[in-house]
């Protein structure tokens, strides 16, 4: 791996910012047939953390300004005035380094509704051989699943009582049972399948770098904060980074490519002069392109979090409280790499319908057979756990803006969660199923009281109240440089920024509508997309 000052000055063909879920893939894929040379620039620093690899690690590495960005919101009317805490990867692998390890791809209806918004190429027929190609499945490959590729899926590796009840609690009050949620059709509930391997975790460092980093081709540098892309005219010819070492700059003789997040790619971009005009002049930036629609159409799913007290040491509370038993843990792990520090940030998963209306399931619950006042804190003093349930398709729209044209001030995130009626009955409707799920048997014998937010809370008022006081973000931010047509749109089809040369998004922020799901598993796969569309662009001389 190179250092920085033997990349100083140089040309490549691609730039990529931000060695996250998709800059990791495309820094794989573009240099693989060594024609092209590639410079990675990461902000944060390799992926050395123990912590990283090992899957509950996210408990260590979540929150921490090591490896988090460690972002927060702006005060949120939707949340009673409160700001949140948004945590993003800040080390190679971006947010697959500090996630919650869950695979989950999303509904067939998200991705036709996609190429329904008019973005050809996108439907989920489209996007299916990319998320096989980028999947090594353990139970081998098949029509939904893939087992060659560099990412390693693997189902649970732990079973627990408690998961095995709430299951059967489902089942009781109609919601089937399932062992797959990446077939297409979600419904159901069960056990989740991880991006992990042997018992570690899978990222996209470790899936696409580790086999890569060693190219000829391809020079990857660490602690390089990307300030702005170079303009000429408008095309992007390059970026300025800053390092320890000082100010850099990195030429692209093809493309410039944005695969810093859905924070982080409109930031860059209205500090470069790209967004919206009146805004960057407020700043001081000088305008290169006017573009309303960067940093607009946030979206993010918000999870509502539900605590209840067992009557039965059951959870991992007790566990991860004792110290004795907490180094049991550690020893299953050391010799088998199996138990609970292969746990993710969730058991179990159920998807369902907030309605017999709805046409396909809105609602998500993420299973923590533990409980703590917050994701990231110290576990409760009894035995307890955490149900949150969360709106898959989200009315509501944020926005990302400028506090400053300084590169090193976070940007104002305005989550704008709740801000429709829509959201707010499908939010309520949730906590009502949590409760008719903990009410039905076998769960309900061991459930001695709910602690969040309270069997007192009653009412669609009180308990809409109790979702602004409760909830957090499910760490799902998405679509501030949405693919499409339009004034409102910033890339096109094939992940051009509209009235540019030489500049491309990659990244969860092009996604035009959140998915149904958890969102690393699509960022995947629009890396992968998108390399085939970059390399099919050079060969025609486009791009």
């Amino acid at each position: 791996m190179r250092t920085v000052g033997q990349l100083e000055d140089r040309t490549y063909d691609y730039v990529i910012a931000g060695a996250g879920s998709a800059g990791c893939v495309l820094a794989n894929r573009l240099s693989a047939d060594g024609r092209h040379s590639v410079l990675l620039l990461e902000a944060g620093p390799r992926d050395w953390n123990p912590w990283i690899h090992i899957p509950v690690g996210y408990f260590k590495t979540m929150h921490n300004p090591a490896t988090d960005w460690c972002y927060k919101t702006e005060p949120c009317d939707g949340l009673a005035g409160r700001s949140i805490d948004w945590p993003r990867g800040r080390v190679l692998g971006g947010s697959s380094s500090i996630n919650g390890l869950i695979y989950i791809r999303g509904q067939r209806e998200d991705f036709d509704h996609w190429r329904q918004l008019g973005n050809a190429g996108w439907s989920y027929e489209d996007v299916l051989p990319y998320f096989k190609r980028a999947e090594c499945y353990e139970g081998g490959e098949d029509e939904i699943h893939g087992g060659n590729g560099p990412l390693r899926v693997s189902n649970a590796r732990a079973r627990l009582e408690l998961g095995d009840m709430f299951i059967e609690a489902a089942e009781n009050i109609g919601i089937p049972r399932t062992s797959d949620f990446n077939r297409g059709d979600q419904t159901g509930v069960g056990y989740i399948q991880q991006t992990t391997y042997n018992g570690l975790r899978c990222s996209t460092a470790v899936a696409y770098l580790r086999p890569a980093r060693k190219r000829a081709n391809l020079a990857i540098v660490t602690n390089a904060h990307v300030e702005r892309v170079i303009f000429e005219g408008k095309r992007a010819v390059g970026v300025a980074y800053s390092t320890r070492k000082g100010p850099r700059r990195a030429v692209a003789g093809r493309e410039v490519i944005l695969s810093a997040g859905a924070i982080g790619s409109p930031q860059i971009l209205m500090l470069s002069g790209v967004g919206p005009a009146t805004h960057l002049k407020e700043h001081g930036i000088e305008v290169v392109h006017d573009a309303e629609g960067v940093g607009a159409n946030l979206q993010d799913h918000l999870q509502v979090r539900m605590v209840f007290r067992l009557n039965r040491p059951i959870s991992l509370n007790g566990k991860v409280n004792n110290i004795f038993r907490r180094g049991m843990m550690g020893i299953q792990y050391a010799l088998t790499r199996t138990g609970p520090l292969t746990f993710g940030a969730s058991l179990l998963c159920a998807f369902a319908r907030s309605h017999p209306a709805a046409a396909t399931p809105d609602l998500q619950w993420h299973i923590q057979p533990l409980s703590a006042e917050k994701p990231g804190v110290a576990l409760d003093d009894f035995p307890g756990f955490t149900a949150t349930s969360c709106q898959l398709r989200p009315e509501s729209r944020g926005r990302i803006a400028l506090k400053s044209a300084d590169p090193r001030d976070h940007p104002a995130i305005h989550p704008n969660y709740l801000a429709t009626e829509t959201d707010r009955r499908v939010t309520v409707a949730g906590m009502k199923i949590t409760r008719q799920i903990v009410g039905a048997e076998p769960l309900a014998a061991v459930v001695e009281e709910e602690m969040t937010p309270g069997a007192r809370c009653t009412g669609d008022d009180a308990l809409l109240e109790a979702a602004r006081q409760h909830s957090q973000t499910i760490y799902h931010p998405v679509g501030t440089c949405k693919m499409g047509t339009g004034p409102a749109a910033v890339v096109d089809e094939k992940l051009r920024a509209h009235g540019l040369e030489g500049l491309r998004i990659v990244d969860a922020s092009i996604m035009p509508t959140l998915t149904s799901g958890n969102t690393n598993a699509p960022a995947i796969m629009i890396a992968e997309k998108a390399s085939d569309m970059i390399v099919e662009d050079a060969k025609q001389g486009a791009g």
